[in-house]
């Protein structure tokens, strides 16, 4: 499937994938991969289709009734995790807890929390991170150039709005695939 992948991904589509390409491959076994700017539903196939070319295991989480049978099978085999969203559970603890069990867990998020345009990311993936002690791997979705631009690992400091700052410079002038909601 890889091949495949490979030839949608860089031949059919015209995309390219830039930077840290192969953290996979090296110690980077847990980590929080942020992608953005979350502006349509393309969003996901562009990266299950890179994800796949590069041959990188990614993750996700997902309330637990989706991870019933028959479709429970297919969630997982995507990297799905499901976890408790229960009212009286900390959701950052609970991820974080995915984290620790696991011996690589590499969880794929929008920071944005919605297609829509925001001012502000939601900040959950930040103290997820923190709490679990994974960096931050950015990557942007720019449909504007056709290119995956992937970070180095970014571990959170004690000064969140400079991380935030950091993070958000990373992806200046990048355009998803509705620019109006970059």
């Amino acid at each position: 499937m890889r091949w495949l992948a490979r030839f949608i991904y860089f031949k059919l589509l015209g995309w390219k994938a830039v930077g840290n390409t192969n953290f996979s491959q090296s110690s980077v076994k847990k980590a929080i991969i942020i992608a953005a700017p979350h502006t349509s539903w393309h969003d996901f196939y562009i990266g299950i289709l890179l994800r796949s070319a590069l041959n990188i295991k990614t993750n996700f989480v997902g309330k637990k009734e989706l991870f019933v049978f028959p479709i429970g099978w297919f969630f997982r085999a995507l990297g799905g995790a499901p976890i408790n969203r229960q009212s009286n559970e900390n959701k950052v603890e609970a991820i974080a807890k995915l984290f620790n069990e696991r011996k690589e867990f590499r969880m794929t998020m929008a920071p944005e929390g919605t297609r829509k345009k925001v001012e502000e990311w939601r900040t959950g993936f930040y103290y997820i991170a923190k709490e679990a002690n994974v960096p931050i791997i950015m990557f942007t979705l720019d449909f504007k150039n056709k290119q995956n631009k992937i970070s180095e690992p970014f571990y959170p400091t004690n000064d969140t709005k400079a991380d935030f700052e950091f993070m958000y410079n990373f992806y200046k002038g990048v355009k998803g695939k509705i620019p109006e909601y970059s």
